[in-house]
């Protein structure tokens, strides 16, 4: 507004300017007309400019006062949001601090009512102390009368028993201490018998039952060693000029030809009977064919003995098949073709292992078991007695580290080593083949007992029983299936040969090897003999 005013007052005093000018030029009459036009342009244009300025101004005012009100109004918002928000922070400091204040009440109340109650314990505590202490007084007053009258006692026993107390209470102890392990000797032997009654009773129909479903051969089988012939002039043919047809047969075969007096007939003698029978093969060949000399006989021991190897392949094979075992590596198989020709106590090996594994699938399928694993742990638990190589390994474990090269189960591997228990047995059917393996073995007219081995366990047996303190005599009999033990009986009692049997048969279970079971019997009798003079 100020600044229009301005302009206006300079627009006139220009058009003075400029008329004063003009006037000096023009005649005064005119300048004068002039001068009036000028001012009234000059008033008119003043005039004009005030009523802009009084225009300006007025609106310049009520836009000052509109901008006055509007921050007068938010001012007053403002300050009565503040003041809102200052009461409410103030209520919430006020309650916080009631509540504090009323905590702080609560726990001096809290407080003072512990102290009371512990003012209170410490009372009832001191009173009982108090008691203790009278009690703990009256208590060592009759302590020291009961141990002043317990010494009086004891010296009174003393006395009477001529025993010091160390020297009966020792004998107490002994006493019940023999009572005790007589008691604990009887309550076992109680204990297992009743065990061994109830297993024995499900043991033996388990087995009867496997024995009577299985059909097994009685004939022993050996293998071959004498070899006949149609007549004795074969005889010279085989010993040949100056012995050289046998020193070549003996040097191919690995046996030994015995050509004796025996009519028809000469014996093969040599440990390894897979050998002994490429020799009987071979001189069947021989004799048959009549060319008897030393190339024709490596050349008829080579094929007979590459025949026998396949021989041995098919009989493994058609084992496997009889029996319905399947996916057993070829050299188990090879090795099970091996048993044909192995004989134990006059037993045929393979026979034997047939046999085994027929009845460990019976007893396996009474018991619920596998009975495939069972009959292949059967037919292979003494696959370590026909290895190509020698071995210091017992046939049991050579047959175990066998099965775990050749890929068998677990269950399998542990079932052969443990049949003769030489490891633990870690599966259900480990004593399934121990106990086969023993019946087939134990049956009548299955196998013949060398006579040395035999009188070796009945002497060890007797000497075992001579042992314990009061054994007289003893005796196996039976063929050592059973032990009786005469004792005296001014030394052993009734109870004692109860108990001397059981430890009897316990030393027999730990210490020997043994087929089947040994029976211990302990005869005590009492004799009162007179003589009438």
């Amino acid at each position: 507004m100020t600044i229009t005013i301005t302009v206006a007052i300079i627009a006139a005093l220009g058009s003075l300017a400029t008329g004063f000018i003009v006037g000096k030029t023009m005649t005064k009459s005119k300048a004068k007309e002039i001068d009036e036009a000028a001012k009234k342009e000059a008033e008119l244009i003043i005039s004009k400019a005030k009523t802009e300025a009084d225009s300006f101004f007025e609106k310049a005012k009520a836009k000052s006062e509109s901008i006055k009100q509007s921050k007068i109004l938010e001012t007053k918002e403002n300050f009565i949001q503040k003041k809102a928000q200052f009461e409410q922070e103030t209520n919430e400091r006020n309650e916080r601090l009631r509540e504090r204040e009323q905590q702080l009440k609560d726990n001096q109340k809290n407080i003072s009512r512990k102290i009371e109650e512990n003012s209170r314990k410490e009372k009832e505590i001191e009173s009982i102390r108090t008691e203790l202490n009278e009690q703990l007084e009256l208590i060592a007053i009759k302590k020291e009368k009961v141990d002043k009258e317990h010494s009086e006692f004891v010296k009174k026993l003393e006395q009477i028993s001529n025993l010091s107390a160390a020297d009966a209470k020792e004998q107490l102890i002994e006493t019940l201490k023999k009572e005790a392990e007589t008691d604990a000797m009887s309550h076992i032997k109680q204990i297992m018998d009743d065990a061994k009654a109830k297993a024995n009773k499900e043991a033996k129909k388990i087995v009867i039952q496997t024995i009577q479903r299985t059909a097994a051969e009685h004939a022993i089988e050996n293998t071959v060693s004498v070899f006949n012939l149609e007549s004795d002039d074969q005889k010279g043919q085989i010993i040949g000029r100056e012995g050289r047809n046998i020193r070549a047969i003996e040097a191919a075969t690995g046996c030994e030809i015995v050509v004796d007096d025996t009519p028809e007939a000469i014996v093969i003698s040599g440990y390894d009977p897979i050998r002994r029978e490429i020799a009987r093969l071979s001189l069947q060949k021989l004799t048959a064919d009549g060319r008897i000399h030393p190339a024709r006989i490596e050349e008829v021991v080579q094929k007979t003995t590459k025949q026998l190897n396949d021989h041995l392949m098919e009989i493994g094979e058609r084992t496997v098949i009889d029996m319905g075992i399947s996916g057993m590596h070829p050299e188990l198989v090879r090795y099970v073709g091996r048993m044909r020709f192995r004989s134990s106590y006059g037993q045929n090996l393979l026979q034997h292992s047939r046999e085994t594994a027929n009845l460990c699938a019976t007893m396996a399928a009474e018991l619920g078991l596998n009975v495939k694993l069972a009959k292949r742990a059967g037919l292979l638990h003494d696959i370590g007695k026909v290895p190509d190589e020698e071995s210091e390994l017992s046939h049991a474990l050579l047959g175990m580290k066998l099965c775990e090269k050749y890929g068998e189960h677990p269950a399998v591997c542990n079932a052969v080593g443990a049949h003769h228990d030489e490891i633990e047995m870690r599966y259900a059917i480990s004593p399934i083949i121990q106990a086969c393996d023993a019946i087939s073995g134990a049956r009548p007219g299955a196998r013949r007992e060398i006579m040395e081995s035999y009188l070796e366990r009945i002497k060890e047996l007797e000497t075992l029983a001579m042992e314990y303190e009061g054994v007289e005599k003893a005796y196996a009999i039976q063929a050592g299936r059973e032990l009786r033990v005469i004792v005296e009986s001014g030394k052993v009692d009734d109870k004692r040969s109860e108990e001397l049997s059981f430890e009897i048969s316990k030393k027999i279970e730990d210490e020997m090897t043994y087929p089947g079971q040994v029976k211990v019997t302990v005869i005590r009798e009492m004799r009162s003999v007179s003589v009438a003079r």
